[in-house]
């Protein structure tokens, strides 16, 4: 048992890490940092996002290890709360301060504790479902801060990370997952895939990070434009939009987090596994 743990919690770190590095070089994204430009931040670069993921891999093995096999509830919540606040020093004194990402140590590593708690074997749905029921949870020991997120979910009554967790994820669902299936259906290429996958997140996320810095107007102007750029199909059309993005200072960065996690799932599922890893958890059991 504690070897498949600890074979499963080292699997699930280096997949999300990996996930994490994958949506970082994703080009061209639209106002985010990716391997041609940095978008519409002038305080981070394509290495600080592989450097910030790589930081993160101890923590996301700490939170699959902690959850192996078990059922959420307050205490887990509370062991996985302590974990990701402990990662994001982590993250922060690897970036010289930075927040590159606090939002997917939230989102990713949810969904981590919830692959672990199936011990590798629940579907995706599954997952989310439990990440939800999880995130539900309170947790006594997390300090009541005024972040950006907070503030504009209030401001503006929309739900943010922490809301999009506890409803299980339903942009993952009814968004991303079904746009990356269908881009991969008709045959295109996996980098076109995901493109469109983030186009549609765009499309549909009330992002909190467009909010807090440029609010409706630039929200609204986001999602119609990444509405049109994915109806267009064409690559030319993102990289005008990238432009345009970065001219009025809009970063879909709530859109890059759960592009992500979306990225995370499906590398983490069952059928999708390596038959070496599989063979050692079955092995172990």
């Amino acid at each position: 048992m504690s070897h498949a743990k600890r074979t499963f919690s080292r699997y699930a770190a280096s997949t999300a890490v990996l996930s994490l590095i994958e949506e970082a070089e994703l080009t061209p994204k639209p106002g985010l940092v990716d391997k041609h430009n940095n978008g519409a931040h002038q305080d981070l670069t394509i290495d600080l996002m592989r450097k910030s993921a790589v930081s993160l891999k101890e923590t996301f093995e700490d939170i699959a290890y902690i959850s192996y096999g078990r059922s959420p509830s307050v205490l887990l919540r509370e062991e996985i709360g302590a974990i990701g606040r402990k990662g994001e020093q982590r993250m922060l004194e690897t970036t010289g301060g930075i927040n590159t990402h606090k939002g997917a140590i939230w989102a990713v590593g949810l969904i981590v504790s919830a692959a672990a708690i199936g011990k590798g074997s629940y579907s995706i749905e599954e997952m989310v479902s439990l990440a939800g029921e999880t995130a539900r949870y309170p947790d006594r020991n997390c300090p009541i801060t005024a972040t950006n997120g907070r503030r504009v979910s209030e401001k503006y009554g929309v739900s943010g990370a922490r809301g999009e967790a506890q409803q299980g994820f339903p942009h993952i669902i009814n968004v991303s997952l079904p746009t990356l299936k269908k881009s991969r259906a008709v045959g295109l290429p996996e980098s076109s895939a995901l493109l469109n996958t983030l186009l549609a997140l765009i499309a549909q996320l009330n992002d909190t990070c467009i909010l807090h810095r440029g609010g409706p107007e630039a929200l609204e102007f986001a999602k119609k434009q990444a509405a049109a750029a994915l109806a267009a199909g064409n690559l030319s059309y993102i990289q005008t939009l990238d432009e345009e993005f970065t001219k009025r200072n809009i970063s879909p960065g709530g859109s890059a987090d759960l592009l992500a996690a979306t990225i995370f799932l499906d590398k983490i599922q069952p059928n999708r596994m390596t038959n070496n890893i599989l063979k050692e958890l079955q092995y172990t059991h």
